[in-house]
């Protein structure tokens, strides 16, 4: 029954096992700090050290047990349905696109932060539904309108919660939405324009990569 379910959607679930392996060891409070000191994201460690794996370990890490679980739980929810619209590629390369978008501008938006999450991502592929559901908007006709209602309510319940929960990236979030929002508009146009869209993400990544390189270099020295 579990195999039957992981084939399913492998995808998904491989991503919540992962996400759950990296939080195993942050429950025992000798490896909790070592993990956070070398895979949190962090400018400094990532742009003048060159710890450019940071940018994925932290996307891996969570703060707590409440944070994984709304997490988990949001993956559990989106994920599946996103598994059944886009191709597997499709839907790690707007996964991951959207997670590295989302740590940048929260790195543009605080220089000196720390921050450790799948929201980014995770926001990502919300997007990325948004994205598709505009595309086929006629098609979908009612079910477009309820989706975009709900939509609307979770981006509410976000903007609150980020208000009361003063640590959570709210500009991750906004950064993964986006991006994930452009990237399921592009490939429900033509799903060939995935490579166009993982591509040109780069080359803006690479950009930004230097234009915060300079940056804290300018800051240290």
């Amino acid at each position: 029954m579990i195999i039957e379910k992981f084939k399913e959607f492998p995808i998904t679930y491989g991503l919540i096992i992962l996400n759950i392996i990296a939080f195993l060891p942050l429950t025992v409070d000798s490896w909790a700090g070592e993990l956070y000191r070398f895979g949190v994201l962090h400018g400094y460690s990532i742009f003048i050290q060159g710890e450019y794996y940071r940018l994925f370990s932290s996307m891996f890490l969570h703060n707590d047990m409440i944070h994984i679980s709304m997490n988990m739980l949001s993956l559990y929810m989106v994920g599946r349905m996103v598994e059944n619209l886009f191709k597997p590629w499709a839907y790690l390369g707007i996964y991951f696109m959207s997670g590295l978008f989302g740590s940048f501008l929260f790195l543009y938006m605080d220089l000196s932060g720390q921050a450790v999450g799948a929201s980014g991502a995770l926001f990502g592929i919300f997007g990325a539904l948004a994205g598709f559901a505009l595309v086929h908007r006629h098609r979908m006709q009612s079910a477009f309108m309820q989706f975009m209602r709900d939509f609307g309510i979770i981006l509410v319940i976000n903007f609150f919660i980020g208000i009361i929960f003063p640590s959570i990236a709210m500009s991750a979030h906004v950064g993964g939405l986006i991006t994930g929002f452009i990237g399921g508009f592009i490939v429900a146009k033509n799903s060939n324009f995935l490579w166009i869209y993982l591509f040109v993400g780069g080359v803006v990544l690479f950009g930004m990569s230097g234009y915060f390189e300079s940056v804290y270099h300018q800051i240290v020295f």
